[in-house]
């Protein structure tokens, strides 16, 4: 018998019986389907990715939906993200379904059996990154995906949304400088987060660029909520030497710098000029109302959206791979590889200071 996986065309019936399975469970497999063991599921899975499969038609039929995951839901930011992508979908005629899981790096490892079983037109991802077993689960089935704000530096496989966040720190820094402030604390997000150490490097270079040294101990990482930004502040503030202004990671972050000042008896701005980050619609009503970096979180969702759609549409989903037929009646055809061109999958928008009353000369 003439060895087909030379030539790049192994049936999925042959994939069956290198298993040690039948056709139909391999049918299940690549649907997605709960009914099949974990270790027949794992076996069938690793001989499926080392012929780099995925599928040119699905056997099931696609939900009109768009599936957006996130590691927690609970915030405005979040609320932001899920607006730009209705939006897109609303113009599209299509519904969007939340997830809820994992971590900020990346989702629980139990989402994708769902995903498959759900078989979205496409999914976008609020994460760091996506583990690599994950994305050739996505891959295998030509189910695309980008992930939106990416806090590491995805992979060049990976499509992805985010904003100039190193500009985002440099303009709210340089506004405090140009306003006469000198001791300037910043509290940005997790050290292990590219756009929290990308907003820290913007806030460095603006004070460099104003011939202020930076003091290590006003440089403090939170974790882009309202309580981080409370307890930093709180510890801040009672030093002798406190800051006169605070650059906020977040506007999370920013409300909780106010509270904290209001609670020790200060006045906003004349004591403690604040700027926070991101621009959710509650900065606008604090009290007094927040001077921020607008981060263009709608129009970051709804280009991830649209670039997901392109994806889905162009037939793109992942990197180079092979079709594969379902019917087990023929050779399968080897497809040309079908990696996803960097410059249509790699956006970065831009940022802007919005001066409001948060902020004002030391």
């Amino acid at each position: 018998m003439r060895d087909d996986r030379s030539a790049g065309r192994v049936t999925l019936a042959q994939v069956a019986s290198q298993a040690g399975v039948s056709l139909s469970t391999v049918s299940k497999v690549l649907n997605g389907r709960p009914d099949v063991s974990a270790p027949t599921r794992g076996k069938v899975e690793e001989l499926l990715e080392e012929h780099g499969y995925r599928r040119s038609a699905p056997t099931a039929p696609e939900a009109p939906l768009i599936e957006i995951v996130f590691h927690e839901l609970e915030s405005a930011w979040a609320m932001e993200l899920i607006r730009g992508v209705q939006n897109v979908a609303k113009e599209t005629g299509v519904s969007v379904v939340l997830t809820e899981t994992g971590t900020r790096h990346s989702p629980g490892a139990d989402w994708v059996e769902g995903a498959l079983r759900r078989r979205p037109l496409g999914v976008v991802l609020v994460f760091s990154t996506l583990p690599e077993d994950l994305k050739k689960k996505l891959w295998s089935r030509a189910i695309p995906f980008v992930i939106i704000d990416p806090a590491g530096d995805p992979e060049p496989d990976v499509p992805s949304v985010g904003s100039a966040n190193w500009a985002g720190g440099l303009a709210a820094t340089r506004h405090l400088t140009e306003l006469g402030h000198r001791r300037i604390a910043v509290i940005t997000g997790p050290r292990d987060m590219l756009c929290s150490l990308a907003r820290l490097d913007g806030f460095r270079s603006a004070m460099g660029m104003a011939q202020i040294a930076v003091d290590p101990e006003l440089v403090r990482y939170g974790d882009f909520h309202v309580e981080s930004g409370h307890a930093h502040a709180k510890e801040l503030l009672k030093r002798p030497d406190r800051p006169t202004a605070i650059f906020a990671g977040s506007d999370l972050q920013a409300l909780g710098v106010l509270e904290a000042a209001r609670v020790l008896g200060l006045r906003i701005p004349e004591d403690l000029s604040v700027v926070g980050y991101d621009d959710i619609p509650p900065a606008r009503w604090s009290s007094p109302a927040l001077t921020t970096v607008h981060q263009p979180l709608v129009e970051m969702a709804e280009e991830a959206a649209r670039m997901l759609l392109r994806l889905r549409k162009s037939g793109r989903p992942g990197p180079a791979a092979r079709t594969a037929r379902g019917d087990g009646a023929g050779a399968d055809r080897a497809a040309q590889p079908s990696r996803p061109d960097q410059a249509d999958t790699r956006i970065e928008l831009g940022t802007r200071l919005v001066v409001r009353d948060s902020t004002g000369r030391p």
